[in-house]
């Protein structure tokens, strides 16, 4: 049996320089596809607000909801890493962050759980790493600030936002974050902070010299409705099936095929 993927499989990836892949998962079906295609991790993201739901953000989202998806999700994740978004305001105070993020790990079955911002959250990812919850933290475009933000827009452009996000990096992984994600930020920024720290960094439209890269499933086979954003692409159109595009997906991230310039900041 292929051994369970962990976060101490993605830290030893890194070492070795070897990629790997991650897609967001919201059922049972998705997850056993991804997982047959060999994708390391899967994640229950809150984008499912808006890709499953059809809402205009991922605010609304609750914290049984995302139970709800991890639990089916898990049914059929094979050996793949199952991470799951702490949703807004679940982690206003360590103490609940805590609490909510036993519950996902508990009634949801979540290998780890993701939570958005630096700073601000370093005594959340200390509690939670000393109670033995698995932490990815979340940089760059932060969705779940997006009206704070002022729409989806590429952070850490200029140095001294590009600084601040390099020393929360730095800071998480002492604070005990396992992985690290950064969404919609430079090129050049995303290669600084992954040869920086020791944490495998996912991007996600943030260039190719990240450990890893994760897209919005719905996306990377063309049937999110409206706009695809930048970074993604279509893997559905050269391959026969959905199975073939996953695969193909996989392989391109490993191989650093993708994300291409055309598809960076």
């Amino acid at each position: 049996m292929t051994p369970a993927i962990t976060a101490q499989t993605l830290k030893q990836m890194k070492a070795r320089g070897e990629r790997f892949s991650c897609l967001t998962a919201y059922d049972a079906s998705f997850a056993q596809q991804i997982a047959a295609a060999g994708i390391e991790v899967q994640l229950v993201g809150d984008s499912l607000g808006m890709v499953i739901q059809g809402k205009e953000s991922t605010l609304p989202v609750s914290m049984d909801e995302m139970i709800y998806h991890s639990r089916a999700v898990r049914r059929a994740s094979g050996s793949s890493l199952v991470m799951v978004d702490m949703p807004f305001m679940s982690c206003i105070t360590p103490e609940q962050a805590l609490e909510n993020a036993g519950r996902l790990m508990k009634e949801g079955g979540a290998h780890m759980v993701k939570v958005e911002g630096g700073h601000t959250m370093l005594e959340a990812v200390r509690l939670l790493s000393a109670h033995g919850v698995p932490v990815c933290s979340h940089l760059g475009l932060l969705p779940q600030s997006v009206y704070k933000l002022g729409g989806y827009k590429v952070q850490g452009r200029d140095e001294a936002a590009a600084d601040r996000i390099l020393a929360d990096a730095i800071a998480l992984e002492a604070a005990g974050a396992d992985i690290l994600l950064l969404e919609c930020v430079p090129a050049a920024l995303a290669k600084k902070i992954t040869a920086a720290i020791t944490l495998p960094v996912i991007g996600i439209g943030a260039g190719v010299e990240c450990d890893g890269q994760v897209l919005v499933v719905y996306d990377m086979l063309g049937i999110t409705p409206g706009k695809r954003p930048k970074f993604s692409k279509n893997f559905l159109l050269d391959a026969r099936d959905i199975p073939e595009a996953l695969h193909n997906y996989a392989k391109a991230v490993k191989s650093a095929t993708f994300p291409t310039e055309q598809q960076s900041f």
